[in-house]
């Protein structure tokens, strides 16, 4: 058996990219080969300066290339390294030789200097577990404050918000491959769609985006995400100061004690008519 190319067709760099390749597919008693799109996978490396500093490399994430500014931003700001989009003089996407290939570094230009100790902790991130080994809660309240107690949303909304999300993932459409993150008002309008294959980076890109924007804290917005919720998650959900968190899966019991800890609403295995409610149950209206 022989191996089948990888041909590289990434989508515009605003946009999560797909690779098309071909590959041997069994349907009953047919082999035969066919066309198939993955969701791209790349390392992208993090890196700020402030005015006068040399850069500092702060970490390396797998994602989807595609917003990448907003996912850097969005983990800068949920990492508690940056408060506002003012503190952002630029950022800088290094070039690439092959015009094909996705831009795999990224800098923040900063107004004010960085601590070179805020950002010693410098880790590898996959895509599947993010931060791997940050479960201290104390380290998330150094630089966030319990949630406000934001809007109530009514059960008609909260069990449309899958479909919607489902609806809008373009992308997850093709590849069968991404996460999304979705962030809501209370009537259940769409304010943003992010996907990637790592949960987290779904995540980093939505807050990014709001961040650039202007657009935080997000104390009336309600976040959903496609799989299950984890500490990481639900850490920069509570530095975004997201009061309703939503997933269609389960969530992890340090999810649970971050919710409890800073006053969020946390549901999961939210599929049409059914969910679970872990914690704050008073933002949410569930009778008819």
């Amino acid at each position: 058996m022989h191996l089948l190319p990888i041909l590289h067709e990434h989508s515009p760099s605003s946009a999560p990219s797909a690779t098309r390749m071909c590959i041997l597919a069994l349907l009953q008693d047919t082999l035969g080969e066919q066309l198939d799109w993955l969701a791209t996978e790349e390392p992208l490396e993090m890196r700020v300066q402030g005015p006068g500093q040399a850069m500092v490399r702060v970490a390396v994430t797998m994602r989807t290339p595609g917003h990448d500014h907003e996912l850097v931003v969005g983990f800068l700001y949920t990492e508690g390294l940056i408060h506002a989009r003012h503190e952002i003089v630029a950022i800088q996407t290094e070039n690439s030789a092959d015009d094909q290939a996705p831009c795999n570094v990224v800098t923040v230009h900063l107004t004010h200097s960085i601590n070179p100790t805020a950002v010693q902790r410098n880790f590898y991130a996959t895509s599947s577990c993010g931060i791997c080994g940050k479960a201290s809660l104390d380290q998330i309240a150094v630089h966030c404050t319990p949630v406000a107690p934001g809007p109530v949303l009514d059960r008609t909304v909260l069990e449309a918000l899958p479909t919607t999300l489902r609806n809008a993932q373009r992308l997850f459409a093709q590849t069968g491959g991404l996460h999304a993150c979705g962030l809501f008002e209370v009537t259940g309008q769409m304010v943003s769609l992010r996907e990637d294959v790592g949960r987290h980076n779904a995540v980093d890109k939505v807050v990014g985006q709001m961040v650039l924007a202007g657009k935080v804290p997000l104390t009336n917005q309600v976040l959903l995400v496609s799989g299950r919720t984890s500490l990481e998650i639900m850490q920069k959900a509570a530095m975004a100061q997201v009061p309703i968190v939503c997933a269609v899966s389960a969530p992890s019991s340090l999810a649970v004690e971050v919710a409890r800890r800073f006053r969020m609403t946390l549901v999961g295995f939210l599929r049409e008519t059914q969910c679970n409610v872990y914690t704050h149950p008073e933002r949410l209206r569930l009778d008819h």
